[in-house]
């Protein structure tokens, strides 16, 4: 699914694109655009995005502006893309795309193809914004 949004995002000119699995807080700061990309388990997303908000949010990170996506496989609920967003826009005041892209279990065409989607509205909203 990230490298579908990535396929996405890079097929508009002038956008960068950054694939990364893990992150420190500080690094959210680099980035104009940031897609998560979170598997729900248990009905929460995993306890490594939690902690990183969480320590964003303890060093003051501001991400303001930054434009967000999320996108996520799940088995049984499928919530963490959904509750990735609602940080992002409630506690961060970041610009959400739109709703998550979510795929039960292995994504199939459609959700790959969402993907690719998601990647270029990301890419076009913030090359529009520029």
């Amino acid at each position: 699914m990230a490298k579908a949004v990535v396929e996405g995002a890079q097929s508009i000119e002038g956008v960068k694109v950054e694939l990364k699995y893990h992150v420190e807080s500080q690094e959210l700061l680099a980035f104009d655009a940031i897609a998560v990309g979170a598997p729900t388990y248990r009905h929460v997303m995993p306890l490594d995005f939690k902690n990183l908000f969480e320590e964003a949010t303890s060093h003051g990170i501001s991400l303001k502006g930054k434009i967000g996506a999320a996108f996520g496989s799940y088995g049984w609920s499928g919530e963490a893309p959904k509750l990735v967003l609602d940080i992002m826009q409630t506690k961060f005041d970041m610009q959400i795309i739109e709703s998550p892209v979510v795929a039960k279990y292995i994504p199939n065409e459609a959700a790959i193809d969402e993907c690719i989607n998601l990647g270029k509205k990301l890419a076009e909203t913030l090359m529009n914004s520029a």
